[in-house]
Formats: C-alpha cells, sequence, structure tokens
C-alpha cells in the first residue's frame, strides 16, 4: 500500500464510509477504489482515470485535491505528455472531409442540371398551352358567317371555364392549408434546456417544451460515463470506446444525473439535438430536470 493509498483510506475510515458507500457516491467501482488504496494503478483503464478517479476519492472523503496531488506527485502517474500526441491526431483527422460528403459534392450539380431541365420541360408545356388555346379561340371566335359554329364554340368554352374555376378553387384550398399548416407550425414550442445553475464541474438544468426525455451517449475516444436518476438507480456505468455509443430512455425520470470523466471526448443529444457543455472542465456532473410538455 503507497502513502497515497494509506492517506485516501485513512480519511474514508475516518467518515465511517465503507468502500461500497464510497462507490454510490461516486459512481466508482469498487475495485478501482480498493486499486487506488492498494497503489494498483495498472488494473485501471487508462493513466487519465487514475487521477479522475484519485480526484473523486479525495473530494468524497472532504480531502483538498490540489493539495493532495501536489504532496503525492511522485506517486500519482502523469498523463498530459502521453495524452498529447494521440489529442492532436485525433484534431488533424477530424479535419478531413468524409466519404459521403464527397459523394454528395460530386452529384449536386448533376441534380442541379436534372432540375433545370425538368422546369424548362414544364415552362415550354405551360407556355404552349396557354397560347395555343388563346390562338384556337380567336379563330373560333373570328367567323360570324354561320350562327351554328358561334354556338359551338360557346359550349365548348363552357367546360373550360368550369375546369379553371375547379383549378381555381383548388389551388386557394391548397393556399389556405399551407397558411394553416406555417401557422400551426409556429405555435408548437421548440424543446429548450434552461439553465437552472452552474458553479465549476457542477450543473443542473430544466428540460422544457417536450414529452420525451431521450439521451444518446456517443464517444469519439475512451471515455467513462454514469447515468442515474434522483433515487440513486444507475442506468448505465461503464466506458464508451470510440464510436461506441448508448441510447437511454428517461421519460419516466424526473431527474437525471451524467458523471462524465471526459468531456473532450463525450457527446450528448437529448431528443436528437446536441448538448453544448457550460464550461471547459475534463469532469463534469450534470443533471438535468425533467417535468413533460411543461411550458415557460
Amino acid at each position: 500500500m503507497t502513502e497515497l493509498g494509506s492517506r485516501l483510506k485513512e480519511a474514508r475510515q475516518a467518515k465511517g464510509l465503507s468502500l461500497d458507500d464510497l462507490q454510490e457516491m461516486t459512481k466508482i467501482q469498487k475495485r478501482y477504489l480498493k486499486g487506488i488504496e492498494e497503489g494498483n494503478y495498472d488494473m485501471m483503464p487508462g493513466k487519465f482515470y487514475v487521477r479522475a478517479f484519485i480526484k473523486q476519492y479525495a473530494e468524497a472523503v472532504g480531502l483538498e485535491t490540489e493539495q493532495v496531488f501536489d504532496e503525492y506527485k511522485n506517486e500519482v502517474p502523469e498523463v498530459y505528455h502521453e495524452e498529447l500526441p494521440e489529442q492532436i491526431s485525433r484534431v488533424q483527422s477530424r479535419k478531413t472531409v468524409p466519404v459521403s460528403s464527397s459523394k454528395i459534392l460530386d452529384i449536386f450539380p448533376k441534380i442541379l442540371v436534372a432540375v433545370f431541365i425538368i422546369a424548362a420541360i414544364f415552362l415550354i408545356w405551360f407556355l404552349y398551352t396557354k397560347y395555343s388555346g388563346s390562338n384556337n379561340n380567336e379563330k373560333l371566335g373570328g367567323t360570324k358567317e354561320t350562327p351554328i359554329e358561334s354556338t359551338e364554340v360557346k359550349q365548348s368554352n363552357k367546360p373550360a371555364e368550369k375546369t379553371n374555376k375547379q383549378n381555381n378553387n383548388k389551388d386557394n384550398n391548397s393556399v389556405e392549408k399551407t397558411q394553416d399548416e406555417k401557422n400551426k407550425t409556429v405555435e408548437e414550442p421548440k424543446q429548450k434546456l434552461k439553465v437552472v445553475n452552474t458553479s465549476g464541474k457542477y450543473s443542473t438544468y430544466q428540460l422544457l417544451n417536450t414529452d420525451k426525455f431521450e439521451v444518446k451517449l456517443s464517444s469519439t475516444g475512451e471515455a467513462w460515463i454514469g447515468v442515474s436518476n434522483g433515487s440513486g438507480h444507475s442506468y448505465f456505468n461503464g466506458i464508451l470506446k470510440d464510436g461506441q455509443s448508448q441510447i437511454i430512455d428517461l421519460t419516466k425520470e424526473k431527474q437525471v444525473t451524467f458523471n462524465i470523466g471526459k468531456t473532450p471526448e463525450t457527446e450528448i443529444y437529448i431528443n436528437g439535438e446536441k448538448f453544448d457543455y457550460p464550461n471547459d472542465n475534463y469532469t463534469q456532473k450534470i443533471t438535468i430536470q425533467f417535468e413533460p410538455s411543461k411550458t415557460e
């Protein structure tokens, strides 16, 4: 057992806490907490998590984390210089244009040409029907010598007038429907995530104007994530690796807490909308209060 492990264990016992109690408070697995006390860091998922778990352990037992890291800096592994090249390579890889985007850019000009051709054909057809119809009417109306022909012209024009009236009615109905749909769209409130308070790594929000609470967790690297409700029930507690995701339906919950171990490599989507972190803290604890279909 290391001096740091002994110091943390003494602080835990002084508060009368067991490893099970500390696991419930920090959402860190018991075997990792025991490994910290014994100085067995090789069992951890990575050096970054050693520092993150030690920090959460120290906070839970009432120790100053900065003082602990400074006093036992020879025992705590350094992670910045080892992880920096990996982070830079990830940033560079994200700037490359995806293959799917390049394919869309290649197809887009062809789509524009096709749309232009269809529009031109429609315009020619419209002008042809309009002017050919007016020319026929003028020819039929110009033969005044035979009353029988003028009668036939009047009769032939009646169905055309009825057709025009029907088309006008359909156009008016379609315009009214479009306006009604626009009004309905304006009246429907949009989902809103309202900030209640934020302090350091702790933040609280209210999810409003929706009757659904579905969360998608995605990782772009390797991140530990914990999700639990107000009663302490855990929906997810583990590590997501690059490309992995987890979808959780939390509609029945009134309050949910997200414990994020590595925010730069963790993305949260709430009902399909990406959540923006309130600050740049590496580890964050985010609480979302939810009341279905509540509007301001």
